[in-house]
């Protein structure tokens, strides 16, 4: 089961890690101004950032917690609006933007999985944790 929780990790944060490069060009900058996002040459890098983190995080396991919530500070406005379908008119454009809703809302509710639970077994927060905890045995061997 330990493999299942570090493929759901991974196959989770690939979304994250392979758009973020894409909020550094000038078309996604200039789609989100579109859309109404306040200061987008800025916002929208760093939102690129806040993925990529994020999603390195996760699939490492590492501080995955904290990744995990810079993943709810990214996917909330993100969702609330780019993808608010309630806003557009064409009925198809508008179905498209509810299923981008609906695909943000479920990866919203994953990342507050993992910011409570964790990452699990198979993790860089395990491995380091079980090194420290021998270094300070090791120490304990010494000393005594």
């Amino acid at each position: 089961m330990k493999y299942i929780v570090l493929l759901g990790r991974i196959f989770y944060s690939s979304i994250f890690v392979m758009a973020s490069f894409g909020h550094f060009s000038e078309q996604t900058i200039g789609y989100a101004a579109a859309q109404g996002v306040p200061l987008a040459s800025i916002a929208v890098p760093l939102s690129g950032v806040m993925a990529l983190l994020g999603g390195l995080s996760v699939a490492l396991g590492y501080k995955a917690k904290y990744g995990a919530w810079l993943l709810v500070l990214f996917l909330v406005p993100v969702t609330v609006m780019l993808h608010n379908f309630w806003a557009v008119t064409d009925p198809m454009m508008a179905r498209m933007q509810q299923v981008m809703f609906m695909k943000n809302l479920t990866m919203l509710g994953s990342a507050f999985l993992i910011a409570h639970f964790g990452s699990g077994p198979l993790s860089l927060d395990v491995l380091l944790k079980a090194r420290l905890a021998q270094g300070v045995q090791s120490r304990q061997q010494v000393t005594a």
